[in-house]
């Protein structure tokens, strides 16, 4: 297939095969846990993005703002997504994969009739992507998808597939994940944990020099070395306490972590891999310089600066995919409701509501119902300030209607 470029071949191959009764759906739908989910800062970051997404409620929308209920893409999304998961658990692997694989893809099932009856994801590493520059499918250029499971292939085309692309793509085709990017910097966190790790099992004793007298070869120096390893690690020895043989001292090298500021440089790689994906150091529990209505402001910057920009790679791939060009020139668009994230104190809420009920934006029951409160009779009307008049008509009270002077 020289005909055809291929942007993207990073599939995993398995000759495995399973049935539907012993079937792992976890397995399946690609939830394995890779050596970088063990890193507690990587696995923070993934973990805030994905449910910060899934948490959020979707809307169908026209062009004068008024919600769409009855459409079945809607219906889908806000629904049961597929027989194995619900609307939450789909978006939030979308975006688990987004971060963690620099793409995620889900398949668009439709009936007869041209009705979504399922959105199916797709593991992506078992995808490749190729652009059909010659027109050798169907005519004309064109971009498809391959599925390669357990040796079969399924071609899919372009408005088969949502696609979402994380990290920064260079091309505009193919995502590029964060963990590529920073690979480096990954090894290196890991690496400090697994030396505290290490401390850990050698109950947080350093490394030591064993002197002793005579001459051992080398194996009779790797069992003597292997004795006194399994003496210090043993958990029948709580206190740590070791008999030596005359003529043998051991000098433990005073290492300090302080010295090395091995905390310092970890907690601000941490802070640069979460920085990476855009998560806020409140989340990673860090509130070294922040008080609570800085970690609000925090929360605000975070929707503005990371999650905005993700969102609206949903909603554009969802307008696109799940709507058609006349819907789209009518103005159907999919919006995500940010309400809970902007949320603030009760305090807070209650004033809005207040002003904005006052202002006329919101009726009664409009505020009744952001409230989380049931509506109430006559609550569907637009109350304000009977003071209020226009521009044009300011002063016209205090004319004399009459003319005359009084007397």
């Amino acid at each position: 297939m020289g005909i055809i470029r291929k942007f993207w071949n990073k599939v995993t191959k398995k000759s495995e095969t399973t049935s539907i009764t012993g079937m792992n759906f976890g397995e399946f739908f690609g939830l394995k846990t890779g050596a970088d989910m063990s890193e507690v800062t990587y696995f923070t970051c993934l973990k805030v993005l994905s449910e910060s997404i899934g948490k959020l409620s979707l809307h169908l929308k026209d062009n004068d703002n008024n919600r769409i209920t009855d459409h079945d893409a809607l219906l889908r999304l806000r629904g049961v997504i597929n027989p194995f998961m619900t609307s939450s658990t789909f978006k939030t692997l979308l975006e688990y994969w987004r971060n963690h694989y620099g793409n995620a893809y889900a398949y668009l099932s439709y009936d007869l009739r041209g009705k979504l009856v399922g959105i199916y994801p797709l593991d992506p590493r078992y995808i490749k992507i190729w652009i059909d520059n010659v027109g050798f499918f169907n005519g004309k250029e064109a971009l498809w998808y391959e599925f390669n499971k357990d040796g079969k292939s399924y071609f899919f085309n372009k408005d088969e597939i949502l696609h979402l692309k994380g990290g920064l793509s260079k091309d505009g085709i193919v995502g590029m994940s964060v963990r590529e990017t920073l690979a480096t910097t990954l090894q290196g966190v890991k690496a400090s944990q697994q030396y505290l790790n290490s401390l850990y099992d050698r109950g947080l004793t350093a490394k030591a020099i064993l002197r002793y007298t005579g001459d051992l070869n080398k194996e009779l120096q790797k069992k003597l070395l292997e004795k006194i390893e399994e003496f210090i690690n043993s958990k029948t020895n709580p206190t740590g306490v070791m008999p030596l043989p005359p003529g043998m001292d051991i000098i433990p090298l005073d290492l300090k972590l302080t010295d090395s500021q091995f905390f310092e440089l970890k907690k601000f790689t941490a802070l640069q891999v979460a920085a990476a994906y855009g998560v806020k150091p409140n989340h990673l529990n860090n509130y070294d310089k922040s008080s609570y209505a800085n970690s609000e402001m925090q929360n605000l910057t975070f929707y503005i600066d990371t999650l905005l920009y993700i969102l609206t790679l949903y909603e554009e791939e969802f307008d696109l995919k799940l709507l058609t060009e006349k819907e789209r020139m009518q103005g159907l668009h999919f919006e995500f409701n940010v309400a809970s994230i902007l949320r603030g104190d009760l305090k807070t809420q209650a004033e809005c509501l207040s002003k904005y009920v006052t202002s006329g934006i919101y009726t009664i029951n409009e505020a009744r119902k952001r409230a989380g409160m049931t509506e109430i009779e006559g609550g569907d009307v637009v109350v304000m300030n009977g003071s209020y008049v226009p521009l044009e008509q300011l002063g016209v009270a205090y004319k004399d209607k009459g003319g005359g002077k009084s007397e």
